[in-house]
């Protein structure tokens, strides 16, 4: 298993993996529709990344930093396929994305969720993330908890 950058070969990957996480659980959005569609255009070229999850030639994972503004992104469209849950391959994940944000001197992460995802939730603080206000124009009409991880 390894975590390897994002490339355009891996949009469809990219976008299959969160069409089948926003389904199980919720639904998908325009919001989505449009990130998940064109991620080069809405995550890539405004400065942010993507990383996906590789093992034995599969991606079975992938998270998102979408730049929200200079030096502040949100850690967003992570997913693992069903068959690999489990496995610690989200906490891998988050790990990296903090690793890869301190590297670049930024401020800080920015989550969005449900708080229904308890396992998320409980994972996200446990990387240190607090939760903070959530505006009322979030971009998401699941999201109901905002959670921010200082990297300073």
């Amino acid at each position: 298993m390894k975590i390897i950058p994002f490339e355009s070969v891996y949009a469809e990957d990219f976008k299959a993996l969160n069409i089948a996480w926003l389904e199980k659980y919720f639904y998908v959005e325009p919001h989505d529709k449009e990130v998940l569609g064109q991620p080069e255009k809405f995550i890539i070229k405004p400065g942010g990344k993507i990383f996906l999850v590789e093992e034995q030639e599969e991606i079975i994972g992938c998270v998102a930093l979408m730049k929200i503004e200079d030096r502040v992104f949100e850690l967003t469209k992570m997913a693992i396929t069903p068959k690999h849950q489990g496995r610690k391959i989200g906490q891998k994940l988050m790990k990296y994305s903090i690793e890869f944000a301190k590297k670049q001197n930024w401020d800080e992460l920015i989550i969005y969720s449900n708080r229904k995802l308890e396992n998320a939730i409980y994972i996200y603080k446990k990387y240190g993330f607090k939760e903070i206000p959530i505006e009322e124009n979030n971009p998401y009409s699941r999201g109901d908890i905002k959670m921010r991880l200082a990297l300073l």
